[in-house]
C-alpha cells in the first residue's frame, strides 16, 4: 500500500500550486496520519499550516476520510463517519506542499539560515523517522524529548519506517508528536545509523563526535 500521495512536488510550478489559506479551509488540506494501529487519510479543514493547527491541541474538522491497518494488511476503506480528529491520537502526520504557507524560496532560505540542521533518527514507537530537524543555536536534538509548548515538531526530507518497511518516499516534512517520542540520535543520512567513530584521538575543539553523544 503506497504512502506517496503527498510526495515532494517537482518542477517550477510547485510554488504556484500551493493553495491560499481560504482555499485550504474550504477545500481541505490533504493529510496522511498514523496512530499506533491505523493509517488515516483525508482532508483537514484548517486555515493555517498543519503544524500550527495541530499544535493548538484542539479537535480538527476532517472529511473524505479513509483508513486501514498500519501494517498494510488491508486496503483503505471508507470512514466518512469520522468528522473530527484529536491531535493527541496522531503519532505522525505526513505533510506535503499543500500544507505549507505560501513562502517564496528566498523566504524559506531566510527562515532556515537562522537555524542549525541536524540529521536525526527519532524513535516514535512503533515507528522510526529519519530526516533533518532545524533548531535554533544552543538547542540540541536531545531537547526534543523535553516537555514543550509545541506538540508536533517537523522533520524535513523525512522517511518513516514501520520495522524495516519504508512507508513511502522522502516527504517534505513528517510532523512528529513529541508526546510519543522515546529516543533521538544524530545519524548519517546515507545509512540512517549513528556516525562511526574513527580511530585515534581528536585534534581538539568540538567535533561531530562530541555533538552526537
Amino acid at each position: 500500500m503506497p504512502f506517496d500521495f503527498l510526495r515532494r512536488r517537482k518542477g517550477p510550478d510547485a510554488a504556484a500550486a500551493i493553495p491560499s489559506a481560504a482555499t485550504r479551509r474550504d477545500r481541505g488540506t490533504p493529510f496522511d496520519g498514523l496512530t499506533d494501529e491505523w493509517r488515516i487519510v483525508g482532508q483537514m479543514h484548517v486555515d493555517r499550516r498543519l503544524s500550527d493547527a495541530l499544535n493548538k491541541r484542539e479537535a480538527i474538522e476532517i472529511s473524505g476520510v479513509r483508513w486501514a491497518p498500519i501494517d498494510g494488511s488491508e486496503p483503505l476503506t471508507d470512514a466518512s463517519g469520522f468528522k473530527t480528529v484529536d491531535p493527541y491520537d496522531l503519532i505522525l502526520v505526513m505533510a506535503g506542499e499543500a500544507s505549507l504557507p505560501p513562502l517564496t524560496e528566498a523566504e524559506r532560505a531566510a527562515y532556515k539560515v537562522h537555524k542549525i540542521a541536524y540529521d536525526v533518527a527519532l524513535e516514535v514507537p512503533p515507528f522510526r523517522v529519519i530526516g533533518t530537524v532545524y533548531l535554533y543555536p544552543g538547542s540540541e536534538p536531545d531537547r526534543l524529548l523535553d516537555r514543550a509548548t509545541e506538540m508536533f515538531v517537523p522533520i524535513v526530507d523525512a522517511v518513516a519506517f514501520l520495522g524495516t518497511q519504508s512507508l513511502g518516499e522522502a516527504m517534505d516534512a513528517i510532523l512528529v508528536n513529541r508526546f510519543y517520542l522515546r529516543g533521538i540520535e544524530q545519524v548519517d543520512r546515507r545509512t540512517g545509523e549513528r556516525h562511526q567513530k574513527f580511530p585515534g584521538a581528536p585534534l581538539g575543539g568540538v567535533s561531530w563526535q562530541d555533538r552526537s553523544r
